[in-house]
């Protein structure tokens, strides 16, 4: 297991999203566990690379709608920013 570190955004975030139905919070805890194990994704979340000022980071499609920013590497996952397309960028 890995250490996962929470950005302040994220944890503001996570809060907003709380409201969301049951259904979609346990894919959120499905994507994160999966990644703390340091296991790849299922091509349905669409995992990949951004650029920009968010190079070096990682975006995957919780739904069509939700999405996770994090980063991560062999000691830690780092979880960035979690929402809508219009509310990330």
């Amino acid at each position: 297991m890995i250490n996962i570190i929470y950005s302040t955004q994220f944890k503001k975030d996570f809060k907003k999203a709380r409201k969301l139905p049951l259904q979609d919070l346990k894919l959120i805890f499905e994507v994160i566990s999966t990644l703390e194990q340091n296991i790849a994704l299922d091509a349905k979340f669409k995992d990949h690379e951004l650029s920009g000022n968010w190079s070096n980071f990682r975006e995957c499609h919780i739904k069509p709608d939700l999405l996770l920013i994090y980063k991560t590497n062999e000691t830690e996952l780092q979880l960035a920013r979690l929402g809508s397309h219009s509310e990330l960028f």
